[in-house]
């Protein structure tokens, strides 16, 4: 099996256009403090530079503050802007106190225009101020695993704030979270422009997005920049090509377009997605104990695709998790095992394996059936 299973992957490996440049190509050196580039589907790092250093990150905190509004929100609740929220300084889309505006517009605001004062009337509204609110996000952190982030604020902004920081692996962590949870969130963050309504006034706020990636570079549909004196110029982006997406994080970085670039560039260039696993494929046969069958296929439970290198592929391995036999009955669906995807013997993820079908147990009828079968053959 595991024989067939690497010729296969070797087979297919080989068949996929590969860019010849991509076996010789080095890691690029980059300005950026601290950055990453991590596969969606995965979550397998591509690119490191100091990953787990504990940083600011300025409006790339929004990330998060869209993520607890998305869960925990109703996209159609009235916002009403309190004074607070409409004093806060820096980025802003002009809220007024008193003001009232649908939550999914501030969502909006928030995103493409980094608005501080949309950040800070979600919070409230969300959390019902922004110290339960920061509270929330943390929370969100931790069950995520971005262990190394502590949020003080929902925008990000951070005079005479010494502990709002995260990772360049922990934004990217969150960012990945967000992508396989929440379709709006890839909507909102791929939105180039967009209007929302003013109050008082016989004109909508007209919103851009400030993350150029957008606009240039192939494939790019997100996330988000931020800028602080203390954080410097950071950039969480995306990207997508043939339905693989990748995000990339910089931190401190004076370059941010070009740092992004290069790393997306570079693992996009080396790392091509390849499919491992694929749903429904038979993965073993075992032997059932007193059933109306006598062998039940397992099959995998989902797909699993990876992006490696060309050199890699001799070192993939599958290795299973399940029982040589099992007892009747078995219903169609049922979780038998696992099988362990590894990549230089490291885990990089696993899938389940389930019965192919169901067998019942074999019961008084079945049994008579079965000895005047065999009694009949005989004859």
């Amino acid at each position: 099996m595991k024989k067939t299973l690497l010729f296969l992957l070797i087979f297919t490996f080989l068949m996929t256009p590969i860019n010849v440049k991509a076996e010789s190509i080095d890691p690029p050196q980059i300005a950026a403090k601290a950055a990453i580039v991590m596969d969606q589907k995965s979550g397998r790092v591509l690119y490191e530079k100091n990953i787990n250093e504990k940083l600011p990150m300025a409006s790339t905190t929004k990330i998060m503050t869209l993520l607890i509004a998305l869960e925990y929100g109703n996209l159609n609740d009235i916002v009403t802007v309190s004074k607070r929220a409409a004093s806060v300084g820096g980025s802003s889309i002009w809220l007024a106190p008193g003001e009232k505006l649908p939550l999914i517009d501030l969502l909006y605001g928030l995103m493409l225009n980094s608005g501080n004062d949309a950040a800070t009337a979600i919070a409230e509204h969300i959390g019902g101020s922004v110290e339960k609110f920061a509270e929330m996000m943390n929370k969100k952190a931790r069950d995520i695993g971005a262990y190394n982030t502590n949020f003080v604020t929902p925008s990000g902004l951070d005079i005479g704030i010494n502990n709002h920081y995260t990772t360049a692996y922990d934004l990217a962590l969150i960012t990945r979270y967000a992508f396989n949870n929440y379709s709006k969130f890839a909507e909102i963050v791929s939105t180039k422009e967009k209007t929302i309504p003013w109050s008082g006034r016989d004109y909508d706020r007209y919103l851009r997005n400030k993350n150029k990636m957008l606009w240039q570079y192939e494939g790019g549909d997100g996330v988000k920049t931020g800028f602080t004196n203390k954080a410097g110029r950071c950039l969480v982006a995306s990207a997508t090509r043939d339905g693989h997406r990748l995000i990339s994080v910089v931190l401190n970085s004076g370059p941010m377009w070009e740092d992004s670039q290069k790393i997306l560039d570079y693992s996009f260039e080396k790392y091509k997605p390849l499919k491992i696993i694929s749903k429904y494929q038979v993965a073993k046969t075992i032997i059932v104990i007193n059933g109306k069958g006598k062998y039940l296929s397992l099959q995998y439970n989902d797909d699993f695709t990876l992006p490696v290198s060309k050199e890699e592929i001799l070192n993939i391995k599958v290795e299973y998790s399940i029982p040589k036999s099992m007892k009747a009955p078995i219903g169609v669906g049922e979780k038998v095992g696992i099988a362990k995807v590894l990549l230089n013997d490291k885990q990089m993820g696993t899938i389940d394996i389930v019965a192919g079908k169901t067998i019942d147990k074999r019961d008084y009828n079945y049994n008579l059936k079965t000895i005047i079968k065999n009694w009949i053959n005989i004859f």
